[in-house]
């Protein structure tokens, strides 16, 4: 067959535009639009495990895609509750529920390649921790009808030992890292608020308890818009999530009324949206969905709550960190 130079060259000019649209169409290695400003990164374990960790990105906090799954194992114990943030360092942080009496550590170059820090474990003895259990006294026995179980609103303080450390969750204020974190000693749980004394977040302060919240709230997280600090914290009595606002990070905190979220729901998440407005994450556990709810009026209503779209039914009690694309 014998070929002209224009049929040649549009051939040529086909095979071109046909392999520059595939380019256009493979996503940023980076998940992120940059038209948006900003990436969002999600951690969870999911409803299939609680002993990997997987992780997700996005442009525009609603639509995620899978970055890796079970980016992180860790070498022991359970990675539930995961939340994440970027410290100063560069490096990205991990801090998770590991189902004993520590709050499991681990850092990350890329969000995807996570390494092991530790299990850093909470005070034993809490004869001289102010607030722990549900304030009926360190030795206490159970009434009747007591379930004994953390989060129990009957449950009295039935050891010296802390029991239970769970949902940590990282805050930074001017500057200060911050881990909010619930210990239980066998009665109901308390939020407490803990500060490095280190830039790499080896060395922690003694925890004390936010002030106002009180036992029988765990997942508690903490947001400062302007010069007030909202925490949302799940009440273990009511299985509702509640907000709480204070002037200083450790409280004294006042309840303030929360969105209509419903009920049976837990883990709070907070992040702002491309185009400022605030979305709550949240975990509706016996249900198998996950849930969204958002505030254009910085935090005091709330949009009805909606499924997350793709990962409703797949995650658990997310983290979301949100940074420049």
């Amino acid at each position: 067959m014998v070929r002209t130079k224009r049929t040649v060259f549009s051939m040529v000019s086909v095979v071109l535009l046909a392999v520059a649209a595939l380019l256009v169409s493979v996503p940023a290695s980076s998940g992120a639009d940059p038209a948006s400003g900003w990436r969002y990164t999600m951690v969870a374990f999911s409803n299939a495990t609680d002993r990997a960790m997987d992780v997700y990105q996005s442009s525009d906090g609603t639509n995620f895609q899978l970055l890796r799954k079970a980016a992180y194992v860790p070498p022991s114990g359970l990675v539930r509750d995961p939340r994440i943030f970027r410290n100063s360092d560069g490096f990205y942080y991990l801090a998770y529920t590991t189902g004993a009496t520590s709050i499991g550590l681990a850092r990350s170059s890329d969000r995807v390649n996570w390494t092991f820090l530790e299990n850093w474990p909470v005070p034993l003895c809490c004869a001289l921790l102010p607030g722990t259990g549900d304030g009926q006294g360190l030795f206490g026995s159970s009434g009747p009808g007591s379930s004994q179980f953390p989060g129990s609103s009957d449950g009295p303080s039935l050891s010296p030992f802390t029991t239970k450390a769970w949902a940590p969750d990282w805050f930074v204020d001017n500057g200060r890292v911050n881990l909010v974190l619930s210990m239980s000693t066998g009665g109901g749980f308390v939020p407490y608020i803990m500060t490095a004394l280190d830039p790499s977040l080896r060395s922690w302060g003694p925890p004390v308890p936010l002030q106002g919240i009180g036992a029988d709230h765990i997942d508690t997280t903490i947001v400062k818009v302007g010069s007030t600090y909202h925490a949302f914290t799940k009440n273990e009595t009511k299985k509702v999530i509640e907000h709480a606002v204070a002037s200083s990070p450790a409280g004294p905190y006042r309840f303030v009324p929360p969105g209509n979220w419903g009920t049976l729901v837990e883990g709070p998440a907070l992040t702002q949206l491309p185009n400022g407005t605030w979305r709550m994450y949240f975990d509706g556990y016996t249900e198998g969905k996950y849930f969204y709810s958002d505030s254009t009026d910085g935090l005091n209503t709330w949009s009805p709550r909606q499924e997350l779209p793709g990962l409703s039914g797949t995650v658990r009690h997310v983290g979301v960190l949100r940074e420049p694309a």
